[in-house]
């Protein structure tokens, strides 16, 4: 995706990411453009896909989901079909919050919030048999959320 930012559209995304309700004639104010015009970059943005979406961010303890736990997996073996048999029965997994594909010491980074380590140890054992050939895990349990955002830099 080629999409060029300028200026003010890097102020639009700088501001709809820390407040995305915010009203289209509040924030055209902001970036110094009259509605329509800033209303137009918006929806530019959002069909190019430069803007994803918008979504309510909502605090884990008001779900009983209090334990953030990232696992490393690793693969037995490696292929292009067992990444898509992985990728396959990651994605369908609700509890998976994020699943990241990386290089070094393990294949795969996958984040799970959870209402404690009973529901843990399930789905662990879950995802070691559902997954084609996992050889091993890694677990890291979360004792203090230090800090956690969506938030990207707009800045050159």
């Amino acid at each position: 995706m080629l999409y060029e930012l300028d200026r003010i559209d890097r102020r639009i995304l700088d501001i709809l990411q820390r407040d995305g309700r915010i009203a289209m004639t509040e924030l055209a104010g902001q970036v110094g453009l009259s509605a329509s015009p800033c209303t137009e970059r918006v929806r530019r943005m959002e069909r190019a896909g430069v803007i994803s979406g918008y979504h309510a961010r909502v605090n884990p303890e008001a779900l009983g989901k209090t334990l953030l736990v990232f696992v490393e997996i690793k693969l037995a073996t490696k292929s292009g079909d067992v990444f898509d048999a992985v990728r396959k029965e990651l994605l369908h997994m609700p509890e998976v919050m994020e699943c990241h594909l990386v290089s070094g010491d393990f294949d795969y980074l996958v984040k799970f919030r959870l209402r404690g380590m009973k529901e843990y140890r399930h789905l662990l054992g879950d995802i070691l048999k559902r997954l084609p050939v996992a050889a091993e895990s890694h677990s890291y349990v979360v004792m203090e959320d230090i800090k956690e955002s969506l938030y990207l830099p707009t800045d050159r």
